[in-house]
């Protein structure tokens, strides 16, 4: 860590306090906001187990802190999918080239963006057999990249009418799905690489203190308003990545 030149610091301490400020706004949105600008600054494979010291404090924050509001039948009915999904995701993180990872999260922030962007109506109630696609892709996105969460949230969002139960839900999720994402990464060797672990931890104080701001905005900014500047912003993050994976060199 000693040998990141300031500029990089500054910029990984900025990415995550604004990372961390729609989390506490919105309830979910850390690591998708994060991780297309973070994949800039560091590889893949050290920039997604170092953004999971942050999922983890934050998921305790707003997760647990509203443990009463969870919907645990819908969770546990993701469970077994997730699991599935994960394994997979974790594997393709270890053996995959980094450009085709590139590749692939570039794609899938610049489509969700644009989606997200694009949809106009309000979300129609989805059937349970949803369960099964959502959590095998939303385990293997979030093994990969941490990204899992807009996944979990596009399907509760249309399970769970309330918004307290939904808000708890999804902060449980997280941090249930991180817990286990530190199992795979340290079995899979990926917390041995120098610096990781003492360089989440000096950021740390930067993502929690953008979650209390955020957290704090809650109730007199809208939210909506805030994810709907977040799309523009991810479109562009997206779209650079793409850019770069197609060019560098194989």
């Amino acid at each position: 860590m000693t040998d990141l030149p300031w500029p990089t610091l500054l910029a990984t301490a900025l990415i995550l306090f604004g990372a961390y400020t729609v989390y506490g706004l919105t309830g979910f949105g850390s690591t998708i906001v994060a991780m297309p600008l973070l994949a800039h600054l560091y590889p893949l494979r050290f920039a997604v187990p170092m953004m999971l010291v942050f999922d983890i404090s934050a998921g305790l924050l707003l997760g647990w802190r509203n443990h009463r509001l969870v919907n645990w039948r819908e969770l546990l009915r993701l469970l077994p999918w997730l699991l599935l999904g994960m394994g997979l995701g974790v594997t393709l993180l270890v053996q995959a080239p980094e450009a085709l990872l590139l590749l692939l999260l570039g794609a899938f922030v610049f489509a969700y963006a644009a989606y997200s962007l694009a949809r106009r109506s309000t979300p129609q109630p989805a059937g349970p057999v949803w369960a099964l696609p959502t959590g095998v892709v939303g385990g293997a996105f979030s093994a990969l990249y941490g990204v899992g969460g807009v996944i979990y949230t596009t399907y509760l969002l249309r399970r769970l009418p309330d918004r307290n139960v939904l808000r708890a839900s999804v902060g449980v999720l997280i941090l249930g799905t991180a817990l286990v994402r530190v199992a795979l990464f340290t079995g899979s060797g990926l917390y041995e690489q120098p610096g990781l672990l003492a360089l989440g931890f000096t950021m740390l104080p930067c993502a929690l203190l953008g979650y209390l701001v955020g957290n704090r905005l809650h109730a007199s900014l809208p939210p909506q308003r805030v994810v709907q500047g977040v799309w523009w912003l991810l479109l562009a993050g997206g779209l650079s990545l793409l850019l770069r994976a197609l060019t560098q060199p194989a």
